[in-house]
């Protein structure tokens, strides 16, 4: 038996992470195992109702599992960042789940906005370092009549870059991105583990031409650990150059690993190549305890309780999670659930089709359960 905790959230959460759970559990009655699904109540509304974004009680309960099932966070009544800092954030840093897993792969039957591009040229992973970097919240904003933080950054700039910054300024805000060897090691580590169990090729993005205080450190971290690996292939772009590759060269590329301001971004860019956000999934995975597995869009609350969104990105986060679970045949199958059903025409309206949520949970949970996958 696994044991998962599910967090169906705002929005279309809860309807996507139900229909998540169909398909997990006929990939069980199929390959032998069972799961004991745990709710909880995390979210805009109880938000909205107790003031109570996480507790030390949730917290608590979460750390006995080892994955949780998220659905999506975001309400229209709530000041955006609210939720997504005081909930999401809160849990990856809280868990420490240092790597953000995103695949970047074109299923068949997937259009891609790339010309000439098919399933054999899309198909990376991108390990996105998940607690350092500019987003670890260290900056503030300053001013006019906090005259010795101004004094300070106008010594700076007039030392440093020679430029004449007004004592009197009305504003100055800032900024601290953090990257230790330690962080680095630890997610850099895991993806050459990655790329040695595939085609032996990994990526680092940085941009350590110009912030090379920071980058520079992760380069040096990078050259080190690829030591250990002798049969991975490596490379180093920059962000912008990268993102010019995976429009032109996806085909060229197997594991990415990056900080985690630059992730952000490129799995963006991932996720439209592969065909749109509404099949991209993401983990959350701290290796040695409690991982997260969810889709990468939003709550999109205009389509709460209408049974039209689309599921795919989060029973692909489903076959993410049966993976880091060591359920890896079940995996394999939803995945191949989720492809069967994008074949066979069973899809979403955003997709093309006029199938209801439930309808695409129905249908690949019955091709699992009847081995027609």
């Amino acid at each position: 038996m696994h044991r998962i905790a599910a967090i169906g959230g705002d929005g279309i959460g809860p309807e996507i992470v139900a229909e998540g759970k169909k398909v997990l559990d006929a990939a069980g009655d199929r390959f032998g195992f069972s799961i004991e699904w745990t709710d909880f109540d995390i979210g805009a509304e109880r938000f909205l109702r107790s003031g109570e974004l996480l507790t030390e009680g949730d917290l608590s309960g979460l750390s006995q599992f080892k994955a949780i099932y998220f659905g999506a966070i975001g309400d229209e009544r709530v000041k955006p960042g609210i939720l997504e800092k005081g909930i999401l954030l809160a849990l990856r840093f809280n868990f420490d789940q240092y790597v953000n897993l995103r695949p970047i792969r074109l299923l068949n039957g997937v259009q891609t906005p790339l010309a000439s591009k098919s399933p054999e040229d899309i198909d990376f992973i991108v390990v996105r370092e998940n607690t350092e970097d500019f987003y670890v919240g260290i900056g503030s904003r300053f001013h006019g009549r906090e005259r010795k933080v101004l004094e300070v950054f106008r010594e700076l700039y007039s030392v440093k870059f020679g430029l004449d910054v007004e004592s009197d300024a009305e504003e100055i805000a800032y900024q601290i991105g953090v990257v230790t060897r330690e962080g680095s090691r630890r997610v850099i580590d895991y993806a050459f583990e990655r790329a040695n169990a595939r085609r032996k090729k990994l990526t680092s993005v940085d941009k350590a031409n110009v912030l090379s205080e920071v980058y520079g450190l992760w380069r040096d971290v990078f050259r080190e650990c690829s030591a250990g690996f002798p049969d991975v292939a490596t490379e180093f772009s920059y962000v912008d150059a990268v993102t010019m590759w995976f429009v032109k060269n996806p085909e060229s590329f197997d594991v990415v690993v990056t900080p985690n301001m630059f992730g952000d971004i490129i799995t963006d860019l991932g996720a439209m190549i592969q065909g749109g956000l509404g099949l991209a999934p993401g983990g959350n995975i701290n290796p040695r305890g409690t991982s997260m597995f969810e889709p990468i869009h939003g709550s999109a609350p205009k389509y709460r309780g209408l049974g039209i969104a689309n599921p795919m990105a989060t029973i692909w986060a489903g076959s993410l999670l049966l993976d880091h679970l060591g359920e890896h045949e079940a995996a394999d199958a939803v995945l191949k659930g989720i492809e069967a059903s994008i074949l066979d025409g069973v899809v979403t309206k955003d997709m093309g089709g006029c199938s209801g949520t439930a309808d695409v949970g129905d249908w690949i949970a019955r091709k699992i359960r009847d081995k027609e996958v």
